[in-house]
């Protein structure tokens, strides 16, 4: 699978995990280059607490459009620091 914002592939990997119909990636797919960190958290019921990234590619910036669970609850442990994706970034095969 393979995330593209902008014509760049952000993360690649043959080993999502698939949850609530969202590839979630593992960390060391990530393209770093194109992620910084950002203070946005919100609260899932029964996978814990989320941390967001911004994409930024050149000048452009998609804020808070990846995210990911660096401590998630006991029922959702697989996808630790792994990365999902939204709000216009493709993925795809």
């Amino acid at each position: 699978m393979k995330a593209i914002w902008k014509d760049k592939i952000l993360a690649q990997s043959e080993e999502t995990l698939i949850i609530e119909n969202n590839h979630y990636f593992p960390p060391e797919s990530l393209e770093r280059e194109f992620f910084e960190i950002s203070d946005t958290t919100s609260e899932c019921p029964w996978k814990g607490k989320a941390s967001y990234y911004h994409i930024r590619v050149g000048e452009d910036s998609n804020r808070d459009a990846a995210w990911f669970y660096p401590q998630p609850k006991e029922a959702a442990k697989e996808i630790k620091n792994h990365v999902a994706f939204w709000k216009g970034v493709k993925v795809e095969e």
